[in-house]
């Protein structure tokens, strides 16, 4: 009788470990982020394959076939959905201009005081910086003031502020409407014009996953909207490639660099665990204008998010 009760219990524990996983990887299979709390498990689906391990076991050892049969198709699909999604591919034409490009969220500001030497360091050309308030646009715009004479910003508080500096000339763009500043400008970089956006929707939170996906969406239609002109979309997206909207996004035509530099699904939150386990929601998407050489996570202090730097080549369109 314990003996038959344990085969029940383990089954038990495989089939309810299972259906959770199922659910989640079946939104992922149907291109759709679904609703709370999957959004939310979307962003660490490849961390799905220890519960579904766990599930298998259970179904092992209670000798449940179906269940096993069951866990290893989750398992495979899991392994199927770990390669990096969208295309990699390297530009034709010649090369125009180098450039880059860091992405870098302050945490509220806290994390401005790293930032500052940080890119005195590594000298990005353009760098895009997510909740910076007053006082973080401030230290920025005092302290950087020569190398990035050029900035646009989103004027606002706590984590709605935000702000682009460049060293390249720029003409200012309506940006992307959402919760959060999106601020957006045209970059003269040696001559030619590039697009920059600046990307920070609204974070899925439970009740908020209505206007993340329409801010995700408002991205992806800036992406759609200038596809004669090269571009770059940069920030934190608050979504990883396993989300659907985010996959829209890059189904426009746009590449994520850290892909074409070979650290595709390198975590950038939680900066703390992200050596551990994390996901990477840190972006730089750019056209099929440009190439990407290198790019490297890096520790702020002050802030949950590793900074995202880029080494890109415009390259003339064929």
């Amino acid at each position: 009788m314990t003996r038959r009760r344990g085969l029940r219990l383990g089954a038990w524990c495989a089939g309810v470990t299972l259906t959770g996983v199922s659910v989640v990887v079946g939104c992922r299979v149907a291109d759709t982020d679904g609703f709370t709390p999957v959004p939310q498990l979307l962003a660490f689906l490849p961390w799905l394959l220890l519960p579904t391990g766990f599930a298998l076991l259970c179904a092992l050892l209670a000798r449940w076939w179906a269940g096993l049969v069951w866990g290893v198709a989750v398992l495979g699909l899991l392994a199927w959905y770990l390669e990096p999604y969208g295309r990699s591919a390297e530009p034709a034409g010649r090369p125009l201009a180098a450039l880059r490009v860091l992405t870098a969220n302050v945490g509220f500001g806290h994390g401005t005081p790293a930032l500052v030497p940080l890119v005195r360091d590594r000298r990005p050309d353009v760098v895009f910086v997510q909740e910076c308030p007053y006082a973080c646009r401030a230290t920025l715009q005092g302290g950087l003031t020569d190398a990035y004479p050029y900035r646009r910003a989103a004027r606002e508080a706590g984590s709605h502020g935000s702000l682009i500096l460049s060293r390249f000339p720029l003409r200012p763009t309506a940006g992307v409407p959402g919760t959060m500043g999106m601020p957006g400008a045209v970059a003269d970089v040696r001559g030619h014009s590039v697009r920059l956006q600046l990307a920070h929707p609204t974070p899925p939170l439970p009740d908020r996953v209505g206007p993340w996906r329409r801010e995700l969406g408002r991205l992806r239609a800036f992406a759609a909207g200038g596809a004669d002109t090269p571009t770059i979309l940069a920030g934190d997206f608050n979504a990883s490639q396993d989300h659907a909207s985010f996959r829209h996004i890059l189904d426009t035509g746009l590449f994520d660099a850290a892909r074409l530099a070979g650290a595709d699904r390198a975590p950038s939150w939680p900066a703390r665990t992200a050596s551990v386990i994390g996901v990477q929601i840190d972006h730089v998407l750019v056209s099929r204008d440009f190439a990407a050489t290198d790019a490297r996570f890096l520790r702020v202090t002050g802030t949950d998010h590793r900074a995202l730097l880029v080494n890109l080549t415009l390259h003339q369109r064929r």
